[in-house]
């Protein structure tokens, strides 16, 4: 059952799609929407034209699940100029204030810390990342479909981090046929995906594994698939990378071998925005019950 928001004001700024479908499910339970940057309307819902007006009187701050880039431009989908949020936009919540964000970059955090608001990140919460790995699996395992010249299935398939996302994407191309190598650092992640009938391989055995690959998935946000990884690589091989930006690939020395490889940024929002709306408007409501004490 979700919490009655009545009395609560709140500020959305950007997003695409999946703030949509958020800022509509808030309204029905009562929360009051001042927003920026969506085409939404209706009971409870107020469009701004500015972020300091919808900030003013608000509890607390949703942004777009990617964010604000390193220069406080926040992602969104539906303006053709730039919206930027400023250190001093912020000042006009009161301290203590919860801030939900996706992923947060150093920009933010550093601009909530010095407001003393409180950052959450939803993909950082396990219900949240759980449920988000299943548009991400399978919108990779969809490009990797229209890319490839063969099947998934009897495909040498190979997934790097054995995460939320890992998981749920090793677990799909198993189901589908695939000869699935799951390459992972912690040595219970291996022996789990050896209990589901996977392969596996450290990360010091990837230069191998890479070079028997027909694609290779990496959910790893670290640069694993480097010159020395990537020059094991075969000739056709599809590299896609799930990892948040820059991703876990030099895609410079990619180009530069003629490897295709992919950085494959808010897959959930791209190809399942309904799913991952549904997903946010699950889980907020209950947050900003629990932040805000009602």
């Amino acid at each position: 059952m979700q919490p009655d928001l009545h009395g609560m004001t709140l500020a959305v700024l950007g997003g695409d799609a999946r703030e949509k479908i958020l800022v509509e499910r808030l309204a029905v339970l009562g929360a009051h929407l001042k927003v920026v940057g969506l085409p939404v309307e209706g009971k409870n819902i107020t469009p701004c034209g500015e972020i300091a007006r919808a900030l003013a009187g608000a509890n607390a701050l949703i942004l777009p699940v990617p964010g604000i880039d390193n220069q406080g431009r926040i992602h969104t989908a539906y303006l053709e100029q730039p919206l930027v949020l400023l250190e001093e936009h912020l000042t006009l919540l009161v301290p203590g204030s919860p801030v939900l964000v996706g992923m947060a970059r150093p920009k933010l955090k550093e601009m909530t810390a010095r407001a003393n608001l409180r950052l959450i990140e939803l993909m950082e919460i396990d219900e949240v990342a759980i449920l988000n790995s299943i548009p991400s699996a399978e919108g990779a395992i969809q490009v990797a479909m229209e890319k490839l010249p063969i099947t998934i299935h009897g495909s040498n398939s190979v997934v790097l981090g054995f995460g939320r996302t890992g998981t749920t994407l090793a677990r799909m191309l198993h189901a589908l046929g695939a000869r699935t190598v799951v390459v992972a650092r912690n040595p219970s992640q291996r022996a789990r995906a050896f209990e589901m009938g996977l392969g596996t391989a450290d990360l010091p055995g990837l230069p191998t594994v890479a070079s028997e690959a027909d694609v290779i998935f990496n959910t790893i946000p670290a640069l694993v698939l480097d010159e020395r990884v990537l020059l094991r690589v075969r000739p056709g091989t599809l590299i896609l990378d799930l990892a948040s930006s820059p991703g876990g690939t030099d895609f410079e020395v990619a180009r530069r071998l003629g490897i295709t490889a992919l950085l494959l940024p808010g897959l959930p929002g791209r190809v399942a925005p309904q799913t991952a709306g549904e997903i946010l408007a699950r889980v907020v409501p209950r947050l900003l019950a629990e932040q805000l004490a009602l």
